[in-house]
């Protein structure tokens, strides 16, 4: 089993930014084995949105058309802790963000397609952003 822990969410002015962590814990190997790790939001009243994905052997990265540029996904330590820059914040980012894991090979690709992509979920962090 593998767990998933966010921070760095909180509230932020338009056009400021924050830096979102997931750390993962549990088994080595089985951390090891994850070979996909992204990021979903839920807004208010919405459904779940794919925001990020990136292929934890560096291979590609996906962004939603509404966050390409401004924001970026990125890991490090040995896939242990990924993040999320997102930087240009606007109103319409607020939302719960959660971190998603999954271990299937996806044959080189990053594209999101529904939450049935992630078998490992993160409890979520609160991403406000003010007008």
């Amino acid at each position: 089993q593998v767990q998933l822990v966010e921070s760095g969410g909180g509230s932020v002015q338009a056009g400021g930014s924050l830096r979102l962590s997931c750390a993962a814990f549990g088994h080595t190997y089985s951390i090891n084995n994850m070979y996909y790790m992204g990021w979903f939001r839920q807004a208010p009243g919405k459904e779940l949105e794919g925001v990020a994905a990136i292929s934890t052997s560096g291979g590609c990265t996906y962004y939603t058309d509404s966050v390409d540029g401004r924001f970026t996904i990125s890991q490090e330590n040995a896939k242990k802790t990924l993040y999320l820059q997102m930087n240009s914040l606007k109103p319409e980012d607020t939302a719960i963000y959660y971190c998603v894991a999954d271990p299937r090979w996806r044959g080189g690709r990053c594209r999101i397609d529904g939450t049935g992509d992630f078998g490992y979920w993160g409890q979520g962090t609160q991403v406000t952003v003010s007008s």
